[in-house]
This record gives structure tokens, sequence and C-alpha cells, in this order.
């Protein structure tokens, strides 16, 4: 199994609302994509970033590197632009790729 990790920190000023867009628009866009089985969202609870912010984690996972890679190359560009252009100045985000070793 891989993951695809996902890391943001958002303004407190427009979290709730961006917690609601992550939920019922912008993740039902990558699922609707095909290339992941599952997604789980998670807030830190424990801060790590500026005191105006708040951090999340969502993590999608997908049979293959393959099935990543296709995303990146063919969906991740157009979503991520979505994201700048609805939050422009509100996040920063970091993405890692996990493989499950257990």
């Amino acid at each position: 199994m891989i993951i695809y990790n996902v890391t943001i920190n958002i303004k407190k000023n427009v979290e709730s609302e961006w917690v609601r867009w992550m939920k019922q628009e912008h993740i039902p866009d990558i699922m609707k994509t095909k290339h992941f089985n599952s997604w789980k969202m998670f807030k830190i609870l424990v801060p790590t970033g500026m005191p105006d912010e708040n951090t999340y984690v969502v993590r999608y996972t997908t049979d293959s590197r393959e099935k990543y890679e296709e995303y990146a190359r063919n969906e991740a560009p157009r979503l991520q632009r979505e994201h700048v252009e609805k939050y422009p100045g509100k996040f920063t985000a970091s993405r890692a790729i996990l493989k499950d070793v257990t």
C-alpha cells in the first residue's frame, strides 16, 4: 500500500470554511479521479506552526506507486491550482509519499 500524505497549515480565520470545502468538494474531487482507494483527514492537536494557523494531515491510500504517479502527472496540477486559487496566501502544504512496511 502507498499513502499520499498531505500536510496543510491553514489560517484560523478561514479554517471552518476550508474544512467544509475539503470534505465536501476538494477531497471528493480527488477521489473521483479513481487513483485512490480511501482517505482520512486528521487535525494535529499540538500546535506545530504559527499561532494564527492550525495543521491538518490528509492521507490518501492507493495500490501502487504507479497509480500515485499517474495522479501526480495528470490530476494533481489542476487540483492543487484550485486550492491555491480558492485560498490564496491562507495555507502552506507539504506532500510525502509513504510506503507501508508493516
